[in-house]
């Protein structure tokens, strides 16, 4: 077990999870940003970052 109490697998996957959802973050404000942001789009990413982070919080729980 590493120093953090997680067994090397799990923390890189973990972090593997913490990066698509700040990509994710980046993608919602970009689309934000453009003159004519898409509603579908951004509901799409904002519910896509939501599993995200709910599936984030159950590994970090394991």
């Amino acid at each position: 077990m590493s120093a953090i109490g997680l067994e090397p697998s799990h923390h890189n996957h973990l972090k593997a999870l913490e990066n698509r959802h700040a990509a994710l973050e980046e993608r919602i404000r970009d689309e934000e940003k453009r003159p004519l942001p898409s509603d579908f789009v951004l509901r799409r990413l904002k519910r896509n970052k939501l599993e995200l982070k709910d599936l984030i919080e159950r590994e970090r729980l394991q």
